[in-house]
């Protein structure tokens, strides 16, 4: 069909979101570093145009405020040269501890993060 499968959008996220983490401190080795984990538990996909093979996709990734223990982005992909919505989507992160348990408030450096970056 000439378009990109449509599993390879969810890496596109992984990326934005490592990105996103590196700049802003809020990476895999931030959780590690604190002793837990951040599993997706939800992902949102809408697509809105075929993205073809020879289109360069241009990723935006945007942090979602929420008081819960839990991260959101929401992404728009691109197409890099018509600028035209290829999809948009919404992922949603929680944490657990090294036991795989629920944490349910947020961990102390995830609310050291939101001062520091949302208020600061």
């Amino acid at each position: 069909m000439r378009v990109v499968w449509h599993g390879e959008y969810v890496k596109y996220f992984e990326d934005a979101r490592e990105y996103f983490g590196s700049i802003y401190a809020l990476g895999y080795n931030v959780f590690e570093e604190n002793k837990v984990f951040a599993p997706i538990v939800d992902l949102s996909i809408q697509y809105k145009r075929p993205l073809k093979y020879g289109m360069q996709p241009e990723v935006t990734i945007t942090y979602r405020y929420t008081e819960a223990a839990k991260i959101i982005f929401d992404y728009e992909i691109r197409d890099a040269d018509s600028h035209e919505i290829v999809a948009t989507a919404t992922t949603v992160q929680v944490f657990m501890d090294l036991n795989y348990e629920l944490i349910w408030i947020n961990p102390p450096f995830y609310e050291e993060w939101k001062n520091k970056w949302l208020k600061g």
